[in-house]
C-alpha cells in the first residue's frame, strides 16, 4: 500500500510520503478507480482534506484500501457505500440521491438514460423495498437492512489495489 501511494507522488516528495497528500487527480489515475462510476464520491468520502480538494493522505489511502478489501465486514462496506451514495452528505438517501445513483450506474448518455417515467418507477420500487419507516428516504439502518439480505453485496463492493 505504501509503495502504491508513494508512486502517486512526484519523485521529490516520495521520501516524505507519510506526511504528503496525493491530489485527487493522481488518485483517479489508479486503474481500479478510472472506470468506477463513483470515483469522485470515493475520493470525497475517504479524503480528510480541510480545503475540499479531496486529496488523500497515506492514512486516507489505507482507510480506502481497508474498506474495499475482502476482509472488511459487510457493516463497514455498507456504511461506506451509504456515504458514497449520499451525494449531498445529509445522512439520508432521498429521491435526488437515488436518481444520481441510478444515473451513475446506467451511464449518463442519451442511449442509456432512463425516461422520467422509468426513473420515477425505479425510485418508487427502491423506496418500497427499502424505506421501512415510509418517510420517503432511506437512512443508514434501512440501507444496511437491505444490504444484509443481499449476499452478493460485499463481493460487488470492492476494488482490488
Amino acid at each position: 500500500a505504501y509503495k502504491r501511494f508513494s508512486e502517486l507522488l512526484p519523485k521529490e516528495e516520495r521520501e516524505n510520503a507519510c506526511s504528503a497528500r496525493v491530489p485527487k487527480s493522481q488518485i483517479l489515475t489508479l486503474p481500479e478507480l478510472r472506470a468506477n462510476p463513483f470515483q469522485h464520491r470515493i475520493c470525497r468520502v475517504f479524503s480528510t482534506s480541510y480545503n475540499g480538494d479531496d486529496s488523500m493522505s497515506f492514512e486516507d489511502f489505507l482507510d480506502m484500501l481497508s474498506v474495499f478489501s475482502d476482509s472488511a465486514t459487510s457493516d463497514i462496506k455498507s456504511h461506506y457505500a451509504f456515504r458514497i451514495f449520499d451525494f449531498d452528505d445529509d445522512g439520508i438517501l432521498d429521491r435526488k440521491d437515488l436518481e444520481k445513483l441510478v444515473n451513475c450506474l446506467t451511464g449518463q448518455g442519451e442511449e442509456s438514460r432512463l425516461s422520467n417515467a422509468e426513473m420515477e418507477q425505479l425510485i418508487q420500487n427502491i423506496l418500497e423495498e427499502s424505506d421501512i419507516d415510509k418517510d420517503g428516504t432511506i437512512n443508514l439502518s434501512e440501507f444496511q437492512h437491505v444490504v444484509s439480505r443481499s449476499p452478493d453485496f460485499a463481493s460487488s463492493f470492492k476494488i482490488v489495489l
